[in-house]
């Protein structure tokens, strides 16, 4: 993450999980990977940490913040998005490309994704209040941008959601990996993502 923001431009400052307290930024991101090993709910012990206290107030200030795959679960189980997520419907971790598209402009993005537990899920009525809120940020879809296959959902989420905001819109948690997409191989999808989504 930090080699992907530093090749868009972004000045880094790297943050422990005990700080306890957070300098002047412009936004927070919260990396992918195994936080604590994940073995509890992934996410959770994560966002007991001192510094996910900083974060939370940082998002209910106002703050900017995008949680990408274990940082998505971790804005989860720190109450700053609504849902859950869980195991992928095929029981199985998943690492790939997918073609995911943003709800309003329809545009499409190759990212890779790479979770086993990445279905984002909450009750049916809710996630049409958060569609009709227009708080779902990505959809998986397909190279076509039509209406998904089974087999292009890589892990079964309600209404194929594979990003998703809080009601202010200034936090936005997702499973694909845009810094896998940066300044490598022959895929640079990530990079227009990220100027998209964070103040580049």
């Amino acid at each position: 993450m930090r080699y992907a923001l530093r090749l868009l431009g972004c000045e880094v400052v790297s943050l422990w999980h005990k700080d306890t307290t957070l300098p002047a930024l412009d936004a927070v991101v919260l990396p992918g990977g195994f936080s604590y090993g994940d073995y509890l709910r992934s996410g959770v012990v994560a966002s007991l940490s001192p510094i996910t206290k900083e974060v939370v107030a940082f998002a209910r200030s106002g703050g900017r913040v995008l949680g990408i795959c274990n940082g998505f679960q971790i804005l989860i189980e720190a109450g700053l998005i609504r849902g859950s997520l869980l195991a992928n419907a095929s029981g199985r971790f998943v690492s790939k490309y997918v073609c995911i598209k943003t709800d309003k402009e329809k545009t499409i993005y190759r990212i890779p994704v790479a979770h086993g537990e990445g279905r984002y899920y909450m009750d049916r009525e809710t996630a049409r209040n958060t569609q009709d809120q227009g708080l779902i940020a990505f959809r998986y879809t397909n190279p076509s941008g039509d209406d998904l296959k089974i087999s292009d959902n890589p892990n079964g989420s309600i209404f194929d959601i594979a990003g998703v905001y809080n009601e202010k819109k200034n936090v936005l948690g997702m499973m694909p990996h845009p810094e896998r997409a940066v300044g490598l191989g022959t895929c640079r999808d990530g990079e227009t993502l990220f100027r998209s989504i964070l103040p580049i």
